[in-house]
């Protein structure tokens, strides 16, 4: 039977004009599990091509979800974080988030609730990430018992320091709780006029990193095609004091990140200084993809010999070091394109097995459980065995 791709569906918030007419695939008529190499070629160009695709009612293994992860970078070996060494540091924000299946180190266990006897894990405590932790400011207990919520926190799976971002992450639904639908606040409480975002319960949430690029008016390509982010050193702990956005998108600037004397050890060598467009492997489209709790530094390249001055920033390059510069530049780049509008928030079913570009996306976990709604998922990503490749000079004389 051959490989059939279907367009996913769009929920109806989504605005079918602007939205990228190739965005998500369902794949029918092949097992994930047991590619040949010829059907791995097509799964693998069509990932790159679409951004997610989704394969529904899976048998999957954890071997076999490592394997499909490995085969989109075969040189790769250790989970995107590192085998748990940054989470395994207490003060890390990803600590509570993730555990590991014994025999397979490189798929982690993630959800809501207790799990028992599972994969050779004899009991697993799982809490569901919850802006309640991690924003400045929260939805109130009247309003989410009324379904409001939060996007948590918009970002790539990646170390972003020693480790290379992963190309490909695998996210396969094992146990999923029914329930109702929740809004998706993305500001204030007191905010009337503030964005809302229906969506449904534990969804996880996706934008294209190309659809952020494109909609940038010119003197923000040209800041974007031109800049690079440096991350702050072990970011997950840096980062952990600091409270985020109520749309998730990045950190409110307050001083409060950790001190760089009182990370784990760090070295200069091993911090990531990243480009914030990277290339597309199969269509070389240019993708946005910045994690902006990270961030830490702006590094922006002079115009290109011959390159209009009217109306850039930045036209000699600069080495942006204000912390709360940093942030307001990559929120004014990112935000519009986290609009309800270009959304698309996955609706769960057992055994669906979603793999997306982590190098062309950016995802949230979305909402809230109760403590007694049970949710297993396994996640795999791989730290890559290189860099994402950023974008060529023919990119920046066009775009600058």
């Amino acid at each position: 039977m051959a490989i059939e791709l279907a367009p996913i569906n769009l929920p109806a918030s989504a605005n079918v004009a602007r939205f990228d007419p190739v965005f998500g695939r369902e794949v029918k008529g092949v097992n994930p599990g047991e590619l040949t190499p010829e059907q791995f070629k097509e799964i693998e160009t069509a990932l790159y091509t679409h951004g997610i695709l989704l394969f529904r009612d899976v048998a999957l293994t954890p071997e076999q979800q490592y394997a499909l992860t490995k085969a989109f970078d075969p040189e790769s070996e250790a989970y995107g974080h590192g085998n748990n060494k940054t989470q395994s540091t207490k003060k890390s924000i990803l600590h509570p988030d993730l555990k590991t299946i014994p025999r397979v180190p490189q798929v982690q266990l993630i959800g809501n609730g207790m799990v028992y006897n599972h994969e050779g894990l004899e009991t697993a405590a799982l809490k569901h990430p919850s802006h309640t932790t991690f924003h400045k400011t929260r939805v109130s207990a009247e309003d989410e018992a009324l379904g409001f919520t939060r996007f948590y926190r918009w970002h790539i799976d990646a170390a972003l320091y020693d480790y290379n971002p992963p190309r490909a992450t695998t996210l396969y639904g094992i146990t999923v709780p029914g329930g109702n639908r929740q809004t998706v606040r993305y500001s204030e409480d007191d905010d009337p006029s503030g964005e809302t975002l229906s969506v449904p319960l534990g969804t996880t949430a996706f934008v294209s990193g190309k659809k952020i690029f494109e909609i940038l008016p010119p003197e923000l390509k040209s800041l974007a095609v031109r800049s690079s982010v440096q991350y702050a050193p072990h970011p997950y702990v840096w980062m952990a004091p600091a409270r985020a956005k109520s749309d998730g998108l990045g950190i409110v600037n307050e001083g409060l990140e950790l001190p760089l004397d009182e990370l784990p050890e760090w070295e200069e060598s091993k911090i990531k200084t990243l480009p914030i467009l990277w290339k597309n492997p199969v269509t070389g489209e240019l993708h946005f993809q910045v994690h902006p709790c990270g961030a830490q530094e702006l590094i922006v390249r002079p115009l290109p010999r011959g390159a209009s001055r009217e109306g850039a920033l930045y036209p000699d390059g600069e080495h942006i070091k204000d912390l709360g510069k940093v942030r307001e530049l990559l929120y004014l780049m990112q935000r519009p394109g986290i609009a309800p509008e270009l959304v698309y928030p996955h609706d769960w079913k057992e055994r669906d097995l979603v793999l997306f570009h982590n190098r062309g996306l950016l995802h949230t976990v979305v909402g809230a459980f109760k403590p007694d709604q049970v949710r297993a998922f396994h996640q795999c990503n791989l730290a890559a065995s290189d860099v994402p490749t950023g974008p060529t000079e023919q990119d920046v004389i066009a775009w600058a």
